[in-house]
């Protein structure tokens, strides 16, 4: 699977982002899609999961009610809308892949850079 993640950007505290995640190699049936961070001099951090096929949602606490993950299974992509952003936001965000047979995620895409200004 390759992924290829784009949309990141500069924007002021409040405000909101599209990050868009392109997806391609192999059908993604049995494929969770991922959203994880990672922010300076901090660990790579979870922020939310699709179950391709169904749908289903999984987001980190300090995201949920202001993030969205969403797929469009047509053009083979992820979103990750972000609303209400807060400097705490800033990170490199990744898309990643796995399986539903797997806990690890083991395809990345590079990652795109968001600041969010004080």
């Amino acid at each position: 699977v390759q992924l290829q993640a784009s949309g990141g950007g500069l924007v002021p505290a409040g405000g909101s982002l599209r990050l868009s995640c392109a997806a391609s190699g192999r059908a993604l049936n049995t494929y969770y899609l991922g959203w994880f961070r990672q922010a300076p001099g901090k660990e790579r951090e979870f922020v939310a999961r699709v179950l391709w096929s169904g749908g289903n949602t999984y987001y980190q606490d300090s995201v949920k009610g202001r993030f969205t993950i969403s797929r469009d299974n047509a053009k083979n992509a992820v979103y990750l809308q972000m609303n209400s952003l807060t400097p705490e936001d800033t990170a490199v965000y990744y898309c990643a892949a796995r399986t539903v047979f797997r806990d690890e995620y083991s395809y990345w895409g590079q990652g795109t850079l968001v600041t969010v200004s004080s």
